[in-house]
């Protein structure tokens, strides 16, 4: 996401800039005036089976709402499978332009040919960001985001909405436009902070023009018809653990809990996504992933009766992107 502000630098000179948005986008889908309303969104759904377990249980017996799935991983019809029986889950698309992990590795759906600049030495997807943005065109990615809208659609899976896994699709104006543009043509809501973006001007440090290009967007996407987010909050993945190395569930979740509490303190109101990555433990994701504490952690909050309570307590909205879709639908 740190390249929302690469956005700018293309598009500046063409944009002339107004003021901040009010209402709120949560109140132009009419909830009230002056509440927070959650997507509380976990990521990487697919990837693998903890994966896929902790995000049903996150949603089925915690507070999370929403999720996404990373379409060219091996676990995706473990999940797809599952939501055939569950429709209700509220599942969107995780865009995946890149293949992080070291041992384990997933290929372009679209296939090398159609996009060679997406394909490292090792026939998978880059491992960073920067890779991409080296090597790929903007025609390449959108031929990888259409191929992986189609698996969806050919497993059956109504995706609600559309997400960017590493933020690898904000990374160059030339990729956010083409990500903007599927998701307006094929009429599916895309993952856009565009509102007062209090959250992301400081995580992000986007500001004065580079926040006002992000309302500019946040318009476009709005005038498509699609719902969009006022702020997005991103912390979770950077909360390694208690600080005295204590990797108990007790106290994994004490700390993360508290982490959650004092995030959502912070947000203002509006319609704002929380991202969050859950995963159940098991002897295998930790060859996977390094993340593990912090992916457990993120679960053992989203089941802790605490993190319910205070929600509650605050009066605070639980949404989804089905939700927020169909509320757009009935804006004049």
């Amino acid at each position: 996401m740190k390249s929302l502000q690469i956005l700018v630098l293309a598009l500046i000179s063409h944009i002339s800039f107004g003021q901040s948005q009010e209402p709120t986008y949560a109140e132009k889908l009419g909830y009230p005036k002056g509440k927070k309303v959650l997507i509380i969104h976990v990521d990487d759904v697919g990837m693998s089976y903890e994966s896929n377990q902790g995000a049903i249980k996150a949603i089925r017996e915690g507070v999370a709402n929403s999720l996404s799935v990373m379409m060219p991983c091996g676990w995706v019809p473990g999940f797809v499978n599952y939501w055939k029986e569950n429709k209700d889950i509220d599942a969107g698309l995780h865009l995946t332009l890149t293949s992080e992990w070291k041992d384990y590795r997933w290929g372009p759906l679209a296939g090398k040919p159609k996009v060679q600049g997406l394909v490292d030495t090792q026939g998978a997807l880059w491992r960073s960001v920067p890779e991409v943005v080296k090597n790929a065109t903007a025609d390449e990615v959108e031929t990888e985001i259409r191929a992986q809208l189609d698996r969806a659609r050919t497993m059956g899976l109504v995706p609600t909405h559309m997400d960017s896994h590493m933020g690898t699709l904000f990374a160059t104006p030339e990729f956010l436009q083409r990500y903007l543009k599927v998701g307006m043509e094929e009429k599916i809501p895309v993952m856009f902070p565009g509102g007062h973006n209090t959250l992301v001007q400081k995580s992000e440090k986007v500001i004065g023009e580079q926040l006002e290009m992000t309302r500019k967007v946040g318009q476009q996407l709005w005038n498509a018809g699609l719902p969009v987010l006022d702020d997005l909050e991103t912390s979770s993945y950077g909360w390694k653990g208690p600080a005295n190395g204590d990797q108990t569930d007790k106290a994994i979740q004490k700390y993360s809990t508290a982490n959650y509490i004092n995030a959502i303190k912070n947000i203002r109101p509006g319609l704002t996504m929380i991202i969050l990555h859950c995963t159940i433990q098991s002897d295998i994701f930790p060859h996977i992933s390094d993340s593990h504490i912090t992916r457990r952690g993120d679960l053992l909050a989203m089941l802790d009766p605490e993190l319910k309570k205070y929600i509650e307590k605050e009066g605070i909205i639980l949404t989804t992107w089905r939700e927020a879709m169909a509320r757009r639908q009935q804006v004049k």
